[in-house]
């Protein structure tokens, strides 16, 4: 691109620096032009400016003060859920029209899965990416809820204990409660419940996400058919994604049906999809998939909103 959009990223940990790392090496419509921290020793900042990109370590009031602040017009938000909140205030005060791309579970702006629906949110000052879980099932309740009516959907996120950081430590509470809302809204279900486990085995084990969705009765070829179109849609962007097993049926008669807490009497088809995140490798770990489908998610955001703006 000859015109690139100029970007920032805000938090030089482990999210921050890998989707630093993409935007360098994959960026199409995206150019990385500043590094924000708060630790001057962190191996983000010293790894962004050894690649050339400006940095502070005076977090985000420190990055409107720097020279190329007033050509950035994205800025990724890889802190924390209180953190973004602040940092969506201050730079809005100086620069009102910024786009904040929000990699915390603050949900100040509307929820955003790249495959179900970036498109109706391309013009959106801040964009919420949910959460590593929300990212990898959140397209399977979506795929299911295009040709059934879904009722429940449970999902159930296994992390290595070693990819989690203290971000995705001191935010599990809204880890489950962003992501059990994401589910409703985006992914198409009356109800949705999301559970994270991190996982101490050593070694590390890859991401490991279960989906069940419990719908009207449907017909199960067209069923599997859209969740698998769904997970190709899903590799364009995170090539390690992938269903593990074959999807799986359940059918619930009314003779006999399930009590579901908060729910009451179920019958009707039940849904079980098994997936595998395997990360790029980027800076992290490939057994880190919950942090790349961030990063990854995230990218792929802004490359199409900026693919917007320039053809605009």
């Amino acid at each position: 691109m000859s015109n690139p959009i100029s970007v920032a990223i805000i938090g030089s940990g482990n999210i921050g620096t890998d989707l630093m790392i993409k935007i360098l090496r994959h960026g199409k419509h995206l150019k990385m032009a500043a590094m924000v921290g708060i630790d001057p020793a962190s191996d983000g900042l010293a790894r962004a400016e050894r690649m050339g990109v400006a940095v502070t370590h005076e977090g985000v009031e420190g990055l409107t003060r720097m020279d190329v602040f007033k050509d950035i017009e994205f800025v990724f938000d890889a802190t924390s859920a209180g953190a973004h909140v602040k940092n969506d205030a201050f730079l809005r005060s100086i620069k009102p029209g910024i786009r904040l791309i929000d990699l915390t579970p603050a949900a100040i702006g509307p929820y955003c899965v790249p495959v179900v629906n970036l498109e109706q949110n391309l013009g959106q000052l801040n964009v919420n990416m949910v959460t590593c879980g929300g990212q990898a099932t959140i397209p399977m309740v979506a795929a299911v809820s295009r040709v059934a009516k879904v009722h429940y959907a449970e999902i159930v996120a296994s992390i290595a204990s070693k990819s989690a950081g203290p971000g995705t430590r001191a935010n599990i509470d809204e880890f489950t409660e962003t992501t059990s809302k994401a589910i409703e809204v985006i992914g198409g279900a009356a109800k949705g419940k999301a559970i994270i486990v991190m996982n101490p085995a050593e070694p590390p084990l890859m991401m490991r996400d279960t989906v069940f969705v419990l719908s009207e009765a449907a017909d199960q070829a067209l069923v599997e058919a859209s969740i698998v179109e769904m997970a190709a849609a899903v590799q364009v962007y995170v090539p390690g994604y992938r269903l593990k097993q074959k999807v799986q049926f359940d059918v619930i008669p009314e003779d006999a049906p399930l009590n579901i807490p908060g729910l009451g009497k179920f019958s009707g088809l039940k849904t079980s999809v098994f997936l595998e995140v395997e990360g790029a490798a980027h800076y992290l770990p490939a057994y880190a998939g919950n942090l790349d489908i961030m990063t990854s998610a995230a990218l792929a955001t802004a490359e199409r909103m900026a693919q917007s703006m320039l053809n605009a």
